[in-house]
């Protein structure tokens, strides 16, 4: 990534920074009040939204509010977006979170970043607690698949297929953290949560939405078993 590159300067100084990148589609409704929260954290240099086909006010929104857009036309996947938004960090440190959570809290964000700013770890995995019981217990039972994260850059860089992993970026994050020994730390996130897929698509387009997410987190845990 020669652009990704050339946009570092001081690589010291820039450790002790954040750059927060969201993949979002079509979330209007919980995009601005998420950007709001990243800009009260003073350890967050920039943020990037990489909106991938989105069609509502996705893009209006976080233009408004004087981030960094990266605007795709067509719907390439979660981890095909975050890729796009690597090409555009200057900072060692990377935030990922969901474009959908709801009741995100500038503490929330602190404690996914100090320990890795700390070099107490390399890669932080929030879990979702006392939120939903929906939500709760889905990451209590694969607190792998979350995605909210701080990691460092060089490790994000390095994860093979991301761009092609859509729904299953996560799966392969942790499957490169697992191949090579990377220090990991779980962080409970009290309070938060995110829209389930059938509160903001319906019951059936919901489901199968869930269906599919289910389906590319499968395939790319197998994809890497031989790998």
């Amino acid at each position: 990534m020669e652009k990704q590159e050339s946009l570092r300067t001081n690589t010291r100084d820039n450790f002790f920074k954040v750059t927060a990148i969201i993949a979002a589609y079509n979330e209007e409704k919980t995009i601005g009040p998420i950007i709001d929260v990243l800009k009260e954290v003073p350890l967050i240099e920039q943020i990037v939204v990489v909106s991938h086909g989105s069609t509502d006010r996705t893009v209006e929104i976080a233009r408004n509010k004087g981030v960094e857009v990266v605007e795709l036309l067509h719907n390439i996947g979660k981890g095909g977006a975050l890729y796009r938004g690597l090409e555009y960090i200057r900072t060692e440190v990377v935030l990922l979170l969901d474009a959908d959570l709801v009741g995100l809290q500038k503490e929330h964000v602190e404690a996914l970043i100090q320990p890795v700013l700390a070099n107490e770890a390399d890669v932080t995995i929030g879990v979702f607690e006392e939120g939903r019981f929906a939500t709760d217990f889905a990451q209590k039972i694969a607190p792998f698949l979350s995605g909210q994260r701080a990691i460092k850059a060089n490790i994000l860089q390095n994860i093979p297929d991301m761009e092609v992993s859509r729904y299953g970026v996560e799966v392969a994050i942790n499957r490169y953290v697992r191949k090579n020994g990377v220090r990991v730390k779980l962080t409970k996130l009290a309070g938060l949560t995110h829209v389930m897929k059938e509160e903001k698509l319906g019951l059936v387009k919901g489901l199968k939405e869930r269906v599919k997410m289910y389906w590319e987190i499968i395939k790319n845990t197998y994809r890497g078993v031989d790998k």
